[in-house]
């Protein structure tokens, strides 16, 4: 099996928030979809699973954090910038808030960051690898 990611996060509209990430273009897995809970492809090793609150509550007792508190930023990788941009649009027009934090260009790197309705932080990058500066190599 290759090496794979499942982020799981608690939403409290199951239909909003896969309207949302489809909106970004993750794609719906049915087979490990149901009323509870919905599993978003962006690509064969990064799976986002949405789980309603009674689903979330399942596997953990934890409390689920207020929209306004971020414990993570997940950031994806895009082809280019326009696909950041673009991302970053798409977030903003079905519910979730653009940039919540200074656009970042490095020149070789560029990014955007957003949140989903649920205030879950995401960060849309691109980056041209040959163009990372000589000093930022690694050894």
């Amino acid at each position: 099996m290759p090496k794979m990611i499942f982020v799981n996060l608690p939403v409290t509209d199951l239909k909003t928030s896969m309207a949302f990430y489809t909106s970004l273009g993750f794609t719906n897995n049915p087979v490990f979809s149901d009323e509870t809970a919905a599993c978003m492809v962006w690509s064969e090793a990064i799976y986002v699973m949405l789980l309603t609150h009674a689903k979330w509550r399942t596997f953990t007792t934890r409390a689920i954090p207020q929209p306004t508190s971020s414990e993570v930023m997940l950031a994806v990788s895009c082809e280019n910038r326009e696909a950041v941009d673009a991302m970053n649009t798409a977030a903003a027009a079905n519910g979730g808030v653009s940039d919540i934090n200074p656009i970042q260009d490095l020149g070789f790197m560029y990014s955007r960051d957003f949140t989903d309705p649920d205030g879950h932080v995401w960060e849309a990058v691109w980056m041209d690898p040959a163009a990372v500066p000589h000093e930022n190599q690694p050894k």
